[in-house]
């Protein structure tokens, strides 16, 4: 993987907020990471440890307080924002804990309607929703709302979301968190094999250590700092 240019790449990425008492309050603490495509790579940490906060950074939601972040090759530091929505709408998906569907929409159109507003003609964006949904197991749920879908099913349907416009970053904020054990192994078996399939970039954030044994490496944030961890 280290011999393709990264679609992810840190570089001293550091993350400082403000306290309610006017404290300054550290989180990341130049952290450097890489992630290829096709590989997933798992975020450990308590909570408060920072994991969500190096997801908004490497999903140009938020500006690091210093440091580089560059994603498919474009160093995102002095990007205006205009042209880091842009890069974030083409380039990245989000999968969060909770699915956030929109709920008078059906399975289909939750997924055709992202792929519309990046530029899509409605048939092609919903023949894509519908390729997606049949390849995570929910080909006879195409027309259900999200009301009248199992808490598993709703994450499925994230999850195909997110890859709608075929993203070479997934960035995940414990994508399995809300769900019982046997749910979530499935629905993280879903993500697993639709990533390799299409090769794309994971950063996964999660508590579940059993979860973490599938991927292929796996770091820990430990007083702001990311520190891989030994594999057994």
């Amino acid at each position: 993987m280290s011999e393709t240019p990264p679609v992810l790449s840190l570089r001293g990425v550091t993350r400082t907020y403000t306290t309610g008492a006017g404290r300054d309050l550290t989180v990341l603490k130049g952290v450097d990471i890489d992630v290829h495509a096709g590989e997933i790579v798992g975020l450990i940490g308590p909570s408060g440890s920072g994991k969500s906060s190096l997801l908004h950074a490497a999903g140009l939601l938020e500006h690091p307080t210093a440091g580089q972040v560059a994603v498919t090759g474009v160093d995102c530091t002095h990007l205006n924002d205009r042209a880091r929505s842009r890069l974030r709408l083409g380039a990245i998906g989000f999968v969060y804990q909770f699915h956030h569907l929109l709920a008078e929409f059906t399975a289909l159109d939750n997924i055709a309607l992202p792929q519309m507003i990046n530029g899509a003609r409605r048939p092609a964006a919903r023949e894509r929703a519908r390729e997606l949904l049949t390849q995570l197991g929910l080909g006879d749920r195409l027309d259900h709302q999200p009301a009248q879908l199992s808490g598993g099913e709703q994450q499925r349907v994230a999850i195909a979301r997110a890859l709608a416009n075929q993203p070479r970053l997934l960035l995940a904020d414990e994508p399995t968190g809300n769900l019982d054990p046997t749910t979530s192994g499935a629905v993280f078996q879903s993500l697993f094999d639709l990533a390799r399939l299409r090769g794309v970039a994971c950063l996964i954030a999660t508590h579940n250590l059993h979860l973490a044994d599938f991927m292929d490496r796996v770091f820990a944030l430990e007083d702001g700092r990311l520190v891989e961890q030994r594999r057994a």
